[in-house]
Order: C-alpha cells, then sequence, then structure tokens
C-alpha cells in the first residue's frame, strides 16, 4: 500500500531533478551540428529586393573565411546582434552573407533600409528550406565558413562579446597567420 503511494511522488521527484538540471547544467547555445567541418549544402537564392546580388553556396566557397548570418525581420534578437554585424562589416574584419529566413521580401528590404545592410550578398529563403538543410533551430544563427565552403562552427543566438573573441576573431586572426 505503501508503495503505491510512493511511486507518484518518487516519479514527480525525478523528473523535477532532471527539469532542474536541465535549466541550470545545459546550454541551448552548445547544441551540437552534424554539418561542423563539411562542406555547406548546395543553394541559390534571390537577393533581398534592392540590397545587392543573388546568393548561393560558390559565394561562400571565396577563398577566405566568412559567416553567413540567418536573420529576419519579425526577429527581435536579429536586430539585438545587427550592431555588432553592422561594427563586422564597416571594419571591413570579414564578408557577412544574409540568409533571410522564411520573411517576406518587401519586411526584408525595409528591415535593411531602417537598420543598415552589413551584407555583401543576402539570399531569401522564403519557406526555410535552405535554413532546413542547414540545420537552423531558429534566428538568428550565424556559420563561420571556410576559404572552401566548410562550416567551421556555428553560433546559435545573437553574436556575443564572447562569440566574437572565443570563436569569430580567432578564426580571422588564423586566416592572416
Amino acid at each position: 500500500m505503501k508503495v503505491k503511494f510512493l511511486a507518484p511522488i518518487l516519479t514527480f521527484t525525478a523528473i523535477a531533478l532532471v527539469m532542474l538540471y536541465a535549466l541550470f547544467y545545459l546550454d541551448p547555445t552548445e547544441i551540437p551540428s552534424e554539418l561542423i567541418d563539411k562542406k555547406a549544402p548546395e543553394f541559390s537564392l534571390s537577393a533581398v529586393p534592392g540590397f545587392g546580388d543573388d546568393l548561393s553556396s560558390a559565394h561562400l566557397q571565396d577563398g577566405k573565411i566568412t559567416l553567413l548570418n540567418v536573420f529576419a525581420s519579425w526577429c527581435v534578437a536579429c536586430l539585438a546582434e545587427h550592431p555588432v554585424l553592422m561594427d563586422l562589416s564597416r571594419n571591413g574584419q570579414v564578408e557577412i552573407y544574409g540568409l533571410n529566413y522564411k520573411d517576406t521580401p518587401t519586411a526584408a528590404a525595409e528591415w535593411l533600409a531602417k537598420h543598415g545592410n552589413p551584407y555583401t550578398r543576402t539570399g531569401m529563403d522564403l519557406k526555410g528550406r535552405v535554413g532546413i538543410d542547414f540545420g537552423v533551430y531558429g534566428v538568428p544563427e550565424t556559420f563561420i565558413m571556410g576559404p572552401d565552403g566548410t562550416i567551421l562552427d556555428k553560433i546559435i543566438g545573437p553574436i556575443t562579446d564572447k562569440d566574437l573573441k572565443e570563436k569569430i576573431l580567432p578564426r580571422l586572426a588564423q586566416r592572416q597567420g
């Protein structure tokens, strides 16, 4: 009789402990990507209207380290990281390509016109198919691309100072070294 009474309490306690562990000890930005050290998926997309040339996977194989930033006009976190991208672009530190994810051409163009365009090229992923091929969980996400189009690293969420110091700038320094 006591065992039947304790079973729900023990089950609840076990579930609560697992949830507490996940809440305090797991980092959602550390989701592993199966594509690290692999070539970028093949794609070809039309540009955001009025913002440069079309974007394809061939542009990610231009012989230098580049960034592929997944963004959308409806993404609040994209706006938070946008000044970082603008600074990187303005300083000429790295070429940044923009993958506009599940957005409308008009909304994307208005957003870039309002907040600035850090991208060398943009591509409209209207249905999210390219994002799926890249394993995008949500926006923003940024892929650090090798000179041959290999995905070197992936940043989930807005780019932080820590990401700049530990992931992006060291890769750019390797290029110069």
